[in-house]
């Protein structure tokens, strides 16, 4: 992982070794040399007292070593961690809403924060936008499309737009909409302590042309699938795994992270987060 960066790595540990060796020899001759009038248990005491100081001195400086190497690890360029997990609620959107996965995985997102609001009250506040009038459908840019409560009567989804301008009532300074932007800038995120809200399908591997469908809506035309689906991403780990809490299934699902990321960006890469203070 460090290959491409040994030079400065090599600087810096021989500059850690010289200091090792400054307090390692150094010391002890200064202290003799101000001994020579002293007896020689005197001499001898004090000898002992100065090598155990170099050992000690030895000890933090190999320490700081350690930390300093890991530090560079995780922070320079290509040597970024390639793990990270976090214990994030776990809500589920049945049975009161059968097509709330946005607003329910928003609800996970927040809480995280530190938000207390749960998935009814978003759902509740959302834009909404009608199903179809007239001769267009609704656009999930602008809203939920239909009814997000029952599947008795016509509804699709919302995109990332509705969502982060919602969020942003409760977190008006922290919310980042990461839409549009690489995979990369979600795992950051992860390897941050932080999880992303994305939109996803219910697959979580990418869908076949069939299973869309274009619609004509009074902005424009888009592309659209009722395989729509929105998790809360919580982790990745080296063996190509994405982890995600699902508000259809259960805490820290995990899948293929390859497939994953395929059918994010089918999705549009839609992708919503925060910062700490």
């Amino acid at each position: 992982m460090l290959k491409k960066h040994w030079l400065p790595l090599f600087l810096i540990l021989d500059i850690l070794l010289l200091a090792i060796i400054f307090y390692a020899y150094s010391s002890p001759e200064k202290l003799s040399a101000n001994s020579h009038t002293s007896n020689p248990d005197n001499q001898e005491s004090a000898m002992s007292k100065v090598l155990h100081f170099a050992g000690d001195v030895e000890s933090r400086v190999a320490l700081a070593a350690v930390n300093t190497v890991q530090f560079i690890a995780d922070k320079w360029p290509g040597g970024k961690a390639d793990h990270a997990m976090i214990d994030a609620p776990q809500i589920v959107q049945n049975p009161e809403l059968p097509r709330g996965c946005e607003v329910t995985s928003l609800a996970m997102l927040l809480q995280q924060a530190g938000v207390n609001v749960g998935k009814m009250t978003l759902a509740n506040k959302i834009d909404k936008v009608p199903y179809q009038s007239g001769d267009y459908y609704g656009n999930p840019n602008d809203g939920f499309v239909g009814n997000m409560e029952t599947l008795s009567e016509p509804g699709l989804g919302v995109n990332h737009g509705p969502i982060v301008k919602l969020a942003k009532r409760y977190l008006p300074n922290q919310i980042v909409d990461l839409s549009g932007r690489p995979f990369d800038a979600v795992l950051d995120q992860l390897r941050a302590g932080i999880p992303v809200m994305v939109i996803t399908n219910s697959q979580f591997k990418p869908l076949p042309d069939s299973a869309f469908r274009t619609w004509s809506t009074s902005s424009g035309t888009i592309k659209v699938t009722f395989h729509e689906h929105a998790v809360l991403v919580t982790g990745f780990d080296k063996k190509n795994y994405i982890y995600f809490n699902n508000p259809l299934g259960s805490k820290n699902e995990k899948t293929e992270r390859d497939p994953f990321i395929d059918a994010w960006q089918q999705m549009g890469s839609q992708a919503i987060s925060y910062t700490k203070y």
